[in-house]
């Protein structure tokens, strides 16, 4: 399985508080999210704003990216919402 990450902009997504972004898997586009509480917890985002989570997202994209990746290959390819609990305790970028 080929699993890509274009260089797209994520977007922000009100209406259930994620930060979504794509993957490729095989050619194929699949959504991918992150949760704004995930951003907030794990990713040094200290403000309840876009900007912010934005920032964060854009700051985490290796690791953001790196926990999708194995989400997918465990999922086969299916859409991936990441949460607070798929990253280990504390803040990895600060």
């Amino acid at each position: 399985m080929e699993i890509r990450f274009p260089a797209g902009a994520p977007a922000y997504r009100d209406s259930n508080l994620t930060v979504v972004f794509s993957a490729l898997v095989d050619g194929e586009p699949v959504p991918c999210a992150i949760s704004v509480e995930a951003l907030e917890d794990h990713f040094g985002a200290h403000t309840e704003n876009e900007e912010g989570w934005m920032r964060a997202f854009d700051a985490g994209r290796p690791r953001i990216e790196a926990v999708a990746r194995e989400h997918l290959q465990i999922s086969n390819g299916t859409p991936v919402l990441l949460k607070s609990g798929h990253f280990p305790p504390g803040n990895v970028a600060r």
